[in-house]
């Protein structure tokens, strides 16, 4: 016999997680189609006041899908975020990538006076162009991707997931997002605050790869 009486029937803890999470968060702003990314990105948080600074550019979720349905790669700035990602739902064998440990890396930073993985960002040469990138740790590689941007120097995403975590820097790099990416053109996702972190942005990617399993 077991010692405590809890749920042991997987689909049926995350149906009853949904269940919850749409009894108990207001996801009335939401659109049909952005409901179960933030649904999603609710449940890996385990916090339903996250539904209150998820932001949706209008076009971001069929930007990503279309992106992801056309071969277009996932790229990460970290290896966690990469690792997380679940290869099954993506829809064409789409590259996931991270080239924070590529050996150039350190030197590239020294040289361009920021963090490694801001410099890796720029390692990702012309696969930004189209690509769904996923940003759920480091804010400075999140500026920096704006502002290559913004200089013409770095091509232009299909979707930004902007969900960095963390006390320095994050809020704020969140907010350049919401008012520079669509002057852009850079449709993108986020979460207003020091909220974020590979789990979230995890379960943005899978949700926006394979909706279907998640209603």
């Amino acid at each position: 016999m077991s010692r405590y009486r809890y749920e042991t029937d997987g689909a049926a803890i995350y149906r009853r997680s949904f269940a919850i999470i749409r009894a108990e968060a207001d996801l009335a702003a939401f659109t049909a189609e952005q409901e179960p990314v933030a649904v999603r990105m609710i449940h890996a948080a385990g916090d339903v006041d996250l539904a209150g600074d998820i932001v949706f550019s209008p076009g971001v979720v069929a930007a990503a899908r279309a992106a992801l349905e056309a071969g277009a790669p996932v790229l990460a700035d970290a290896a966690m975020v990469a690792a997380g990602v679940t290869r099954r739902r993506l829809p064409a064998g789409n590259e996931v990538r991270c080239a924070l440990a590529d050996p150039r890396v350190p030197g590239l930073a020294e040289s361009l006076g920021t963090t490694r993985t801001a410099a890796a960002i720029e390692l990702w040469g012309d696969a930004l162009a189209g690509a769904v990138v996923a940003i759920g740790n480091a804010p400075t590689a999140l500026f920096h991707l704006l502002e290559g941007i913004a200089a013409g120097r770095l091509p232009r995403p299909a979707a930004l997931l902007a969900l960095p975590v963390g006390f320095v820097g994050a809020a704020e790099s969140k907010e350049a997002v919401l008012a520079d990416a669509p002057g852009l053109g850079v449709e993108h996702l986020t979460v207003r605050g020091r909220r974020g972190g590979s789990a979230i942005t995890v379960a943005a990617v899978n949700a926006l790869a394979c909706a279907a399993e998640i209603r």
